[in-house]
Protein backbone atom coordinates (compact mmCIF):
# COMPACT_ATOMS: atom_id res chain seq x y z
CA UNK A 1 0.00 0.00 0.00
CA UNK A 2 1.48 3.39 -0.83
CA UNK A 3 1.40 5.79 1.81
CA UNK A 4 -1.50 7.86 0.01
CA UNK A 5 -3.62 5.00 0.16
CA UNK A 6 -6.92 5.58 2.05
CA UNK A 7 -6.30 2.59 4.91
CA UNK A 8 -8.69 -0.53 5.24
CA UNK A 9 -8.93 0.12 8.88
CA UNK A 10 -6.95 0.46 12.25
CA UNK A 11 -5.86 -1.89 14.83
CA UNK A 12 -4.29 -2.72 17.91
CA UNK A 13 -1.83 -5.36 18.20
CA UNK A 14 -0.43 -7.13 21.54
CA UNK A 15 2.29 -9.73 21.64
CA UNK A 16 2.84 -11.88 24.39
CA UNK A 17 5.36 -14.74 24.91
CA UNK A 18 8.92 -15.57 23.93
CA UNK A 19 11.01 -13.81 21.21
CA UNK A 20 9.59 -16.42 18.65
CA UNK A 21 6.20 -15.71 19.22
CA UNK A 22 7.23 -12.44 18.47
CA UNK A 23 8.82 -13.09 15.04
CA UNK A 24 5.45 -14.35 14.47
CA UNK A 25 3.88 -11.06 15.52
CA UNK A 26 6.42 -9.01 13.43
CA UNK A 27 5.22 -11.43 10.77
CA UNK A 28 1.49 -10.89 11.47
CA UNK A 29 1.95 -6.86 11.73
CA UNK A 30 3.59 -7.13 8.29
CA UNK A 31 1.35 -8.69 6.66
CA UNK A 32 -1.95 -6.51 7.94
CA UNK A 33 0.06 -3.56 6.41
CA UNK A 34 0.56 -5.00 2.99
CA UNK A 35 -2.81 -5.22 3.28
CA UNK A 36 -3.47 -1.75 3.56
CA UNK A 37 -4.60 -1.84 7.53
CA UNK A 38 -3.08 1.02 9.78
CA UNK A 39 -1.45 0.05 13.30
CA UNK A 40 -2.26 2.51 16.47
CA UNK A 41 -0.67 2.08 19.39
CA UNK A 42 -3.91 2.33 21.84
CA UNK A 43 -6.62 -0.43 21.34
CA UNK A 44 -9.70 1.68 22.54
CA UNK A 45 -10.92 3.27 19.25
CA UNK A 46 -9.17 0.93 17.14
CA UNK A 47 -11.35 -0.95 14.38
CA UNK A 48 -9.87 -4.35 15.91
CA UNK A 49 -7.66 -5.84 18.39
CA UNK A 50 -5.12 -8.70 17.81
CA UNK A 51 -3.72 -11.17 20.65
CA UNK A 52 -0.83 -13.37 19.71
CA UNK A 53 -0.83 -15.22 22.51
CA UNK A 54 1.77 -17.66 24.97
CA UNK A 55 0.24 -21.10 26.11
CA UNK A 56 3.57 -22.46 27.40
CA UNK A 57 2.86 -22.64 31.10
CA UNK A 58 -0.40 -22.03 33.64
CA UNK A 59 0.84 -18.64 34.71
CA UNK A 60 1.55 -17.45 30.48
CA UNK A 61 -1.99 -18.78 30.05
CA UNK A 62 -3.18 -17.08 32.49
CA UNK A 63 -1.53 -13.86 31.18
CA UNK A 64 -2.79 -14.54 27.74
CA UNK A 65 -6.67 -15.26 28.99
CA UNK A 66 -6.29 -11.19 31.39
CA UNK A 67 -5.06 -9.68 28.20
CA UNK A 68 -8.16 -10.98 26.36
CA UNK A 69 -10.08 -10.35 28.72
CA UNK A 70 -9.15 -6.70 29.07
CA UNK A 71 -9.53 -6.71 25.10
CA UNK A 72 -13.48 -7.94 25.20
CA UNK A 73 -14.27 -5.33 27.45
CA UNK A 74 -12.92 -2.75 24.86
CA UNK A 75 -15.66 -4.31 22.88
CA UNK A 76 -18.49 -4.53 25.05
CA UNK A 77 -18.18 -0.68 25.85
CA UNK A 78 -18.10 -0.24 22.23
CA UNK A 79 -14.79 0.75 21.78
CA UNK A 80 -13.18 -1.18 19.42
CA UNK A 81 -15.52 -3.85 16.99
CA UNK A 82 -13.71 -7.14 17.12
CA UNK A 83 -11.35 -9.01 19.17
CA UNK A 84 -9.14 -11.54 16.92
CA UNK A 85 -6.79 -14.42 19.52
CA UNK A 86 -3.60 -15.67 17.83
CA UNK A 87 -0.97 -17.97 18.34
CA UNK A 88 -0.01 -20.82 21.06
CA UNK A 89 -2.76 -20.29 23.95
CA UNK A 90 -5.74 -21.11 20.67
CA UNK A 91 -3.58 -24.04 19.29
CA UNK A 92 -2.91 -25.78 23.01
CA UNK A 93 -6.56 -25.05 24.31
CA UNK A 94 -8.67 -25.37 20.72
CA UNK A 95 -12.40 -24.53 20.63
CA UNK A 96 -12.87 -24.83 24.22
CA UNK A 97 -11.07 -20.86 24.08
CA UNK A 98 -14.25 -20.13 22.29
CA UNK A 99 -16.15 -21.88 24.64
CA UNK A 100 -15.30 -20.04 27.79
CA UNK A 101 -14.89 -16.84 25.54
CA UNK A 102 -17.27 -16.78 23.14
CA UNK A 103 -17.19 -13.02 22.04
CA UNK A 104 -13.85 -13.36 20.50
CA UNK A 105 -14.50 -13.09 17.01
CA UNK A 106 -11.68 -15.24 15.39
CA UNK A 107 -8.92 -17.70 16.65
CA UNK A 108 -5.86 -17.91 14.21
CA UNK A 109 -3.71 -21.01 15.40
CA UNK A 110 0.00 -21.09 15.10
CA UNK A 111 0.25 -21.94 11.10
CA UNK A 112 -2.47 -19.63 10.15
CA UNK A 113 -0.72 -16.57 11.00
CA UNK A 114 -0.32 -16.27 6.89
CA UNK A 115 -3.79 -15.88 6.51
CA UNK A 116 -4.27 -12.57 9.59
CA UNK A 117 -5.32 -10.09 6.39
CA UNK A 118 -8.17 -12.46 5.05
CA UNK A 119 -9.08 -12.96 8.50
CA UNK A 120 -8.93 -8.90 9.27
CA UNK A 121 -11.03 -8.61 5.81
CA UNK A 122 -13.85 -11.04 6.97
CA UNK A 123 -13.98 -9.40 10.63
CA UNK A 124 -14.51 -6.16 8.83
CA UNK A 125 -17.08 -7.06 6.63
CA UNK A 126 -18.93 -9.11 9.23
CA UNK A 127 -18.48 -12.67 6.94
CA UNK A 128 -17.87 -15.79 8.72
CA UNK A 129 -15.27 -18.12 6.90
CA UNK A 130 -15.85 -20.71 4.89
CA UNK A 131 -15.93 -24.19 6.46
CA UNK A 132 -12.75 -25.87 4.28
CA UNK A 133 -13.15 -29.05 2.98
CA UNK A 134 -10.56 -31.71 3.96
CA UNK A 135 -8.84 -31.59 0.67
CA UNK A 136 -8.08 -28.11 0.82
CA UNK A 137 -6.85 -27.94 4.68
CA UNK A 138 -3.34 -27.55 4.21
CA UNK A 139 -4.16 -24.41 2.88
CA UNK A 140 -6.10 -22.75 5.80
CA UNK A 141 -5.33 -21.29 9.06
CA UNK A 142 -7.08 -22.20 12.36
CA UNK A 143 -9.81 -20.08 12.53
CA UNK A 144 -13.09 -19.96 13.65
CA UNK A 145 -16.43 -16.48 13.46
CA UNK A 146 -19.93 -17.43 13.20
CA UNK A 147 -22.37 -14.72 14.72
CA UNK A 148 -23.85 -17.35 17.51
CA UNK A 149 -21.44 -18.13 20.13
CA UNK A 150 -22.22 -21.75 20.45
CA UNK A 151 -22.22 -22.82 16.74
CA UNK A 152 -18.67 -21.03 17.09
CA UNK A 153 -17.49 -23.12 19.46
CA UNK A 154 -18.61 -26.37 17.55
CA UNK A 155 -16.99 -24.93 13.99
CA UNK A 156 -13.54 -24.45 15.91
CA UNK A 157 -13.79 -27.81 17.00
CA UNK A 158 -15.10 -29.23 13.48
CA UNK A 159 -11.85 -27.35 11.51
CA UNK A 160 -9.50 -28.82 14.28
CA UNK A 161 -10.72 -32.05 13.60
CA UNK A 162 -10.40 -31.62 9.78
CA UNK A 163 -6.75 -30.73 9.43
CA UNK A 164 -3.77 -29.40 11.06
CA UNK A 165 -1.94 -26.90 8.93
CA UNK A 166 1.65 -27.70 7.94
CA UNK A 167 3.99 -24.77 8.65
CA UNK A 168 5.70 -24.77 5.12
CA UNK A 169 4.39 -21.62 4.63
CA UNK A 170 5.12 -19.90 7.57
CA UNK A 171 8.63 -20.04 7.29
CA UNK A 172 9.41 -17.22 5.47
CA UNK A 173 9.70 -14.19 7.87
CA UNK A 174 10.26 -11.53 5.83
CA UNK A 175 8.15 -9.50 5.45
CA UNK A 176 8.00 -8.28 8.85
CA UNK A 177 7.06 -4.55 10.35
CA UNK A 178 9.78 -5.01 12.80
CA UNK A 179 8.56 -4.69 17.08
CA UNK A 180 12.35 -4.61 17.74
CA UNK A 181 14.50 -1.33 17.59
CA UNK A 182 16.45 -1.12 14.03
CA UNK A 183 19.28 -1.91 15.42
CA UNK A 184 18.54 -5.82 16.83
CA UNK A 185 16.19 -8.33 15.29
CA UNK A 186 15.22 -11.79 15.71
CA UNK A 187 15.71 -14.49 12.98
CA UNK A 188 13.59 -17.53 13.70
CA UNK A 189 15.59 -20.29 12.00
CA UNK A 190 13.25 -23.16 12.13
CA UNK A 191 9.72 -23.56 13.75
CA UNK A 192 8.61 -26.48 16.32
CA UNK A 193 10.61 -29.45 17.74
CA UNK A 194 10.95 -33.20 17.48
CA UNK A 195 12.50 -33.40 21.23
CA UNK A 196 9.99 -35.36 23.60
CA UNK A 197 10.68 -33.71 27.31
CA UNK A 198 8.08 -35.30 29.28
CA UNK A 199 7.29 -31.80 30.82
CA UNK A 200 7.20 -29.65 27.74
CA UNK A 201 4.07 -28.85 25.51
CA UNK A 202 5.38 -27.18 22.76
CA UNK A 203 6.00 -29.90 20.38
CA UNK A 204 1.92 -29.94 21.01
CA UNK A 205 1.06 -26.06 20.19
CA UNK A 206 4.31 -26.09 17.42
CA UNK A 207 4.53 -29.38 15.96
CA UNK A 208 7.39 -31.37 14.53
CA UNK A 209 10.61 -29.78 13.77
CA UNK A 210 10.37 -28.05 10.11
CA UNK A 211 13.85 -25.88 9.21
CA UNK A 212 14.09 -23.09 7.12
CA UNK A 213 16.09 -23.30 4.17
CA UNK A 214 19.91 -21.93 4.54
CA UNK A 215 19.02 -19.33 1.61
CA UNK A 216 15.78 -18.04 3.14
CA UNK A 217 17.41 -17.69 6.00
CA UNK A 218 20.37 -15.80 4.73
CA UNK A 219 18.33 -14.03 2.69
CA UNK A 220 16.30 -12.36 5.81
CA UNK A 221 19.68 -12.09 7.82
CA UNK A 222 20.51 -9.60 4.71
CA UNK A 223 17.23 -7.90 4.40
CA UNK A 224 17.43 -7.11 8.55
CA UNK A 225 20.88 -5.60 8.32
CA UNK A 226 20.26 -3.66 5.04
CA UNK A 227 17.22 -2.34 7.81
CA UNK A 228 19.97 -1.60 10.16
CA UNK A 229 20.19 -4.72 12.26
CA UNK A 230 23.62 -4.51 13.97
CA UNK A 231 23.04 -7.65 16.34
CA UNK A 232 21.67 -10.53 14.91
CA UNK A 233 19.92 -13.40 17.58
CA UNK A 234 18.76 -16.64 16.16
CA UNK A 235 15.83 -18.53 17.67
CA UNK A 236 14.17 -21.94 17.32
CA UNK A 237 13.16 -24.32 19.35
CA UNK A 238 15.73 -26.14 19.09
CA UNK A 239 18.83 -24.10 17.82
CA UNK A 240 21.57 -27.38 17.55
CA UNK A 241 18.99 -29.72 15.57
CA UNK A 242 18.98 -26.98 12.87
CA UNK A 243 19.06 -28.58 9.41
CA UNK A 244 18.44 -32.79 10.05
CA UNK A 245 14.78 -33.01 8.96
CA UNK A 246 15.83 -30.56 5.92
CA UNK A 247 19.21 -32.05 4.74
CA UNK A 248 19.52 -35.74 6.72
CA UNK A 249 22.32 -33.71 9.01
CA UNK A 250 22.89 -30.85 10.92
CA UNK A 251 23.91 -27.65 9.37
CA UNK A 252 24.35 -24.77 11.83
CA UNK A 253 28.17 -24.99 10.79
CA UNK A 254 27.07 -23.90 7.66
CA UNK A 255 24.68 -21.56 8.45
CA UNK A 256 26.81 -19.89 10.87
CA UNK A 257 29.73 -19.43 8.03
CA UNK A 258 27.27 -18.11 5.72
CA UNK A 259 25.94 -16.18 8.01
CA UNK A 260 29.31 -14.19 9.28
CA UNK A 261 29.61 -12.97 5.27
CA UNK A 262 26.52 -10.84 5.82
CA UNK A 263 27.63 -7.23 5.83
CA UNK A 264 26.38 -5.15 8.50
CA UNK A 265 26.12 -7.39 11.46
CA UNK A 266 28.29 -7.06 14.11
CA UNK A 267 27.04 -10.03 16.76
CA UNK A 268 24.83 -12.62 15.87
CA UNK A 269 23.91 -14.60 18.86
CA UNK A 270 22.59 -17.99 19.67
CA UNK A 271 19.82 -18.69 21.78
CA UNK A 272 18.32 -22.41 22.49
CA UNK A 273 21.33 -24.33 22.18
CA UNK A 274 20.20 -27.91 23.40
CA UNK A 275 22.94 -29.69 25.19
CA UNK A 276 23.24 -32.21 21.92
CA UNK A 277 24.73 -31.98 18.57
CA UNK A 278 27.51 -29.60 19.66
CA UNK A 279 29.97 -30.93 17.69
CA UNK A 280 33.66 -30.12 17.98
CA UNK A 281 33.36 -28.52 14.28
CA UNK A 282 30.25 -26.37 15.96
CA UNK A 283 32.81 -25.28 18.90
CA UNK A 284 35.55 -24.19 16.80
CA UNK A 285 33.58 -22.09 14.32
CA UNK A 286 32.06 -19.94 17.37
CA UNK A 287 35.28 -20.06 18.78
CA UNK A 288 36.70 -18.84 15.81
CA UNK A 289 34.46 -16.40 14.68
CA UNK A 290 34.52 -12.57 14.97
CA UNK A 291 30.83 -11.76 14.51
CA UNK A 292 29.43 -15.40 16.87
CA UNK A 293 30.20 -13.87 20.18
CA UNK A 294 31.08 -15.71 22.59
CA UNK A 295 27.85 -16.21 24.56
CA UNK A 296 25.41 -19.24 24.50
CA UNK A 297 21.71 -19.71 25.85
CA UNK A 298 21.76 -23.60 26.81
CA UNK A 299 18.92 -24.85 28.79
CA UNK A 300 20.14 -27.68 30.69
CA UNK A 301 17.24 -27.90 33.15
CA UNK A 302 18.97 -30.40 35.33
CA UNK A 303 22.08 -32.24 36.62
CA UNK A 304 20.98 -34.86 38.32
CA UNK A 305 20.94 -38.12 35.80
CA UNK A 306 18.21 -39.88 36.88
CA UNK A 307 16.27 -36.40 37.01
CA UNK A 308 17.17 -36.08 33.20
CA UNK A 309 16.33 -39.51 32.44
CA UNK A 310 12.98 -39.01 34.09
CA UNK A 311 12.72 -35.52 32.23
CA UNK A 312 13.87 -37.33 28.56
CA UNK A 313 16.57 -34.99 27.84
CA UNK A 314 18.62 -37.57 26.75
CA UNK A 315 21.67 -36.71 28.57
CA UNK A 316 23.32 -37.42 31.50
CA UNK A 317 25.51 -35.82 34.26
CA UNK A 318 28.76 -37.24 32.76
CA UNK A 319 28.12 -35.76 29.30
CA UNK A 320 26.55 -32.57 30.58
CA UNK A 321 30.03 -31.67 32.29
CA UNK A 322 31.89 -32.78 29.77
CA UNK A 323 30.22 -30.62 27.21
CA UNK A 324 30.36 -27.37 29.88
CA UNK A 325 33.80 -27.71 30.77
CA UNK A 326 34.99 -28.21 26.84
CA UNK A 327 32.64 -24.37 26.07
CA UNK A 328 34.76 -23.08 28.72
CA UNK A 329 38.30 -24.47 27.40
CA UNK A 330 37.81 -23.80 24.20
CA UNK A 331 35.71 -20.28 23.56
CA UNK A 332 37.14 -17.32 25.26
CA UNK A 333 35.37 -15.20 27.45
CA UNK A 334 32.45 -17.86 27.18
CA UNK A 335 29.50 -16.19 28.80
CA UNK A 336 26.99 -19.21 29.43
CA UNK A 337 23.59 -18.44 30.15
CA UNK A 338 21.10 -21.64 31.42
CA UNK A 339 17.93 -22.32 32.62
CA UNK A 340 16.64 -25.07 35.52
CA UNK A 341 13.61 -26.88 35.95
CA UNK A 342 13.14 -27.30 39.95
CA UNK A 343 10.95 -29.51 41.83
CA UNK A 344 9.98 -31.93 38.97
CA UNK A 345 7.93 -35.16 39.76
CA UNK A 346 10.41 -37.52 42.10
CA UNK A 347 13.19 -34.55 43.00
CA UNK A 348 14.33 -35.60 45.96
CA UNK A 349 16.19 -33.40 48.62
CA UNK A 350 19.47 -34.81 47.81
CA UNK A 351 19.22 -34.49 43.80
CA UNK A 352 18.19 -30.82 44.05
CA UNK A 353 21.19 -30.57 46.71
CA UNK A 354 22.94 -31.75 43.56
CA UNK A 355 21.25 -29.34 41.71
CA UNK A 356 23.14 -26.50 44.19
CA UNK A 357 26.17 -27.68 43.92
CA UNK A 358 26.62 -27.95 40.20
CA UNK A 359 25.52 -24.74 39.75
CA UNK A 360 27.75 -23.48 42.89
CA UNK A 361 30.85 -24.92 40.77
CA UNK A 362 30.25 -24.24 37.51
CA UNK A 363 29.26 -20.26 38.36
CA UNK A 364 27.03 -19.81 35.16
CA UNK A 365 27.00 -15.68 33.94
CA UNK A 366 23.40 -15.83 33.45
CA UNK A 367 20.45 -17.99 34.53
CA UNK A 368 17.12 -18.61 35.16
CA UNK A 369 15.08 -21.35 37.58
CA UNK A 370 11.52 -22.41 37.04
CA UNK A 371 9.35 -24.58 39.61
CA UNK A 372 8.26 -27.71 37.78
CA UNK A 373 4.66 -26.74 36.27
CA UNK A 374 2.43 -29.33 35.93
CA UNK A 375 0.92 -29.30 32.29
CA UNK A 376 -1.77 -31.45 30.99
CA UNK A 377 -1.11 -33.79 28.25
CA UNK A 378 2.46 -33.87 29.16
CA UNK A 379 4.17 -37.54 30.02
CA UNK A 380 5.37 -35.71 33.86
CA UNK A 381 1.56 -34.92 34.16
CA UNK A 382 1.30 -38.61 34.68
CA UNK A 383 4.22 -39.11 36.87
CA UNK A 384 3.97 -40.05 40.10
CA UNK A 385 5.58 -38.18 43.16
CA UNK A 386 4.29 -34.96 42.35
CA UNK A 387 5.75 -32.35 44.84
CA UNK A 388 3.69 -29.05 46.95
CA UNK A 389 4.10 -25.95 45.33
CA UNK A 390 5.63 -24.64 48.39
CA UNK A 391 8.11 -26.80 48.25
CA UNK A 392 8.65 -26.00 44.37
CA UNK A 393 8.87 -22.38 45.22
CA UNK A 394 11.29 -22.69 47.78
CA UNK A 395 14.04 -24.54 45.73
CA UNK A 396 13.37 -22.22 43.09
CA UNK A 397 14.26 -19.53 45.93
CA UNK A 398 17.08 -21.37 47.17
CA UNK A 399 18.95 -21.97 44.01
CA UNK A 400 18.31 -18.24 42.78
CA UNK A 401 19.65 -16.99 45.81
CA UNK A 402 22.93 -18.83 45.18
CA UNK A 403 22.52 -17.64 41.77
CA UNK A 404 22.34 -13.84 42.38
CA UNK A 405 25.76 -14.33 44.44
CA UNK A 406 27.59 -15.82 41.37
CA UNK A 407 26.16 -13.16 39.33
CA UNK A 408 26.55 -10.25 41.24
CA UNK A 409 30.63 -11.80 42.05
CA UNK A 410 31.02 -11.50 38.04
CA UNK A 411 29.40 -8.53 37.69
CA UNK A 412 31.78 -7.39 40.34
CA UNK A 413 35.28 -8.74 38.60
CA UNK A 414 34.19 -6.83 35.56
CA UNK A 415 34.85 -3.42 37.33
CA UNK A 416 37.71 -1.39 35.80
CA UNK A 417 37.34 -3.51 32.18
CA UNK A 418 36.63 -1.13 28.94
CA UNK A 419 33.81 -3.21 27.02
CA UNK A 420 31.94 -2.54 23.98
CA UNK A 421 27.84 -2.12 24.58
CA UNK A 422 25.44 -1.82 21.96
CA UNK A 423 23.55 1.52 22.48
CA UNK A 424 19.44 0.76 23.09
CA UNK A 425 18.44 3.80 24.33
CA UNK A 426 19.15 7.55 26.04
CA UNK A 427 16.73 6.72 29.38
CA UNK A 428 17.09 10.10 30.61
CA UNK A 429 19.27 13.53 30.14
CA UNK A 430 23.11 11.70 29.90
CA UNK A 431 22.25 8.63 30.90
CA UNK A 432 22.02 5.74 28.33
CA UNK A 433 21.09 2.14 28.17
CA UNK A 434 23.53 -0.05 26.59
CA UNK A 435 24.49 -3.70 26.74
CA UNK A 436 27.38 -5.74 26.34
CA UNK A 437 28.16 -8.97 24.65
CA UNK A 438 27.07 -11.01 27.65
CA UNK A 439 23.65 -9.40 27.78
CA UNK A 440 20.56 -10.46 25.50
CA UNK A 441 17.66 -7.95 25.25
CA UNK A 442 15.20 -8.03 27.82
CA UNK A 443 16.58 -11.53 29.20
CA UNK A 444 19.65 -10.37 31.06
CA UNK A 445 20.94 -7.07 32.29
CA UNK A 446 22.07 -3.51 31.44
CA UNK A 447 24.50 -0.90 31.28
CA UNK A 448 23.61 2.25 32.46
CA UNK A 449 26.21 4.46 30.88
CA UNK A 450 26.75 8.27 31.47
CA UNK A 451 27.89 10.12 28.23
CA UNK A 452 26.82 13.67 26.68
CA UNK A 453 25.94 12.14 23.61
CA UNK A 454 25.76 8.75 21.86
CA UNK A 455 23.84 7.11 19.00
CA UNK A 456 21.39 5.00 19.50
CA UNK A 457 22.31 1.38 17.73
CA UNK A 458 25.97 2.33 17.90
CA UNK A 459 29.05 0.13 19.76
CA UNK A 460 30.56 2.79 22.25
CA UNK A 461 33.67 2.02 24.15
CA UNK A 462 32.50 1.56 27.96
CA UNK A 463 34.60 1.62 31.18
CA UNK A 464 32.72 -0.16 33.83
CA UNK A 465 32.48 1.59 37.31
CA UNK A 466 30.30 0.11 39.30
CA UNK A 467 27.09 -2.41 39.61
CA UNK A 468 23.47 -1.97 40.90
CA UNK A 469 22.20 -5.55 41.44
CA UNK A 470 22.17 -6.93 37.86
CA UNK A 471 23.09 -4.00 35.98
CA UNK A 472 26.50 -2.38 35.43
CA UNK A 473 27.15 1.47 35.56
CA UNK A 474 29.68 2.55 32.85
CA UNK A 475 31.11 5.64 31.32
CA UNK A 476 31.43 6.19 28.06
Amino acid sequence: MSDDSPSKGTYAFVSLGCPKNLVDSEKMLGSLAIDGYSLVSDPEGADFVVVNTCGFIEQSRAESRAVIQEMLDLKRRGDTRGVIVAGCLPERVGGSLLDEMPEIDHVVGVFGRDEIAAVADQLMAGQAPALPSPAAGLELPIIALDPAPPARAALAREQRELFRPAPVRALDDRARLRLTPSHFAYLKISEGCDRTCTFCSIPKMRGKHVTKPIEMVVEEARELAADGCRELILVAQDTTYYGLDLYGEVRLVELLRQLEQVDGLDWIRLMYLYPIHFTDELIDVIAGSERIIPYLDMPLQHINSQVLKRMQRRVNRDKTIELVEKLRARISNLVLRTTFVVGFPGETDEQFEELRAFVRDTRFERMGVFPFSREPGTAADRLDGHLPEAVKEQRRDQLMADQQAIAFAWGDSLIGYELDCLIDDEVEEGVWAGRTFADAPEIDGTVLIEADELEVGSLAAVEIVGRQDYDLVGRA
